[in-house]
C-alpha cells in the first residue's frame, strides 16, 4: 500500500513538533504549560483553517483485526446523528452478526444486507461467489446513488476485489456516483491501489498479534460476531 507523504502545512508541522517536545523528559511545569498553550492555539488555527466539508470515501483495509469493528463505529455515529445509513456485507452474511440484531432496532434508518453466503473456502463456487458478489454490488449502488443515505458501508467489498467476483473499474466508477455529501466505507484486507488513490481516508490495520493463530482460541461470541 502507498504510504502517506509527508505534509507541506506547516500549522501541522508544528503541532508534531510541539506534541513530540511536550512529551520529551525535563520539563518544568511552567515550560510543560506553555508548550501545551501553544500547541493550543496552533491547534485552533488548524481547525479554523479546514473549513471544507465533502462526503468521503473510507477505506479499512490490512491484515490485522478491527477493519469492520472501526466501519460499524461510523455507522453508529451515523445513526445517532439521525442520518440514513445502508451496510451490504459481501462475504460474511451466512455469519448473521450480532452487530445486525442489535443495529435493526434503528428501524426504517438503517438497511442491512448480509448478502455474502460466507468465505470461499465454505461456498465452493466461484461462479455463484461471483453472482452473489454482483448483485450485492446492484444493491450498494442503489443506496450510493441515493442522495438520502448519509453513510453506506461496504464490508468486506475488499475480498470480493481480490478475488475477482467484482472488477475494481466497477466499484470506481460506482463510487464517482456518489453525491456529494455522501459517505462510502469499504473494508477488507488488500484494498487495491487504485481504490486507495480515490479515497480520501485510508486506514490499514496492522497485525501484531492473534488468539487464534498463536493459541489456537476459536473464535468468540462478543469479539468475533
Amino acid at each position: 500500500m502507498t504510504q502517506p507523504t509527508d505534509t507541506a502545512n506547516p500549522l501541522d508541522a508544528a503541532a508534531a513538533a510541539l506534541s513530540q517536545e511536550a512529551e520529551g523528559a525535563g520539563l518544568s511545569e511552567e515550560q510543560y504549560r506553555r508548550k501545551m498553550q501553544r500547541r493550543q492555539e496552533v491547534q485552533q488555527q488548524r481547525i479554523a483553517d479546514r473549513n471544507v466539508e465533502k462526503g468521503l470515501v473510507i477505506i479499512n483495509t490490512g491484515n490485522g483485526k478491527g477493519k469492520t469493528t472501526a466501519a460499524l463505529g461510523m455507522v453508529l455515529r451515523s445513526l445517532g446523528h439521525g442520518y440514513r445509513v445502508a451496510i451490504v456485507q459481501f462475504i460474511k452474511g451466512a455469519w448473521e452478526p450480532a452487530e445486525k440484531a442489535v443495529l435493526e432496532r434503528f428501524g426504517d434508518q438503517l438497511s442491512f444486507h448480509a448478502m455474502g453466503e460466507g468465505f470461499t473456502w465454505d461456498t465452493q463456487d466461484r461462479d455463484r461467489d461471483t453472482q452473489t458478489a454482483q448483485t450485492a454490488w446492484e444493491t450498494a449502488l442503489s443506496y450510493i446513488r441515493n442522495p438520502e443515505y448519509k453513510t453506506v458501508l461496504l464490508d468486506e467489498v475488499n475480498i470480493a476485489l481480490k478475488h475477482g467476483f467484482l472488477s475494481v473499474d466497477q466499484v470506481v466508477t460506482g463510487l464517482a456516483e456518489k453525491p456529494e455529501m455522501t459517505h462510502v466505507i469499504l473494508t477488507g484486507r488488500g484494498a487495491p491501489q487504485a481504490l486507495i488513490d480515490q479515497a480520501d481516508l485510508v486506514t490499514e490495520m496492522t497485525l501484531v498479534k492473534h488468539p487464534f493463530r498463536e493459541q489456537g482460541i476459536k473464535a468468540q461470541p462478543g469479539i468475533e460476531f
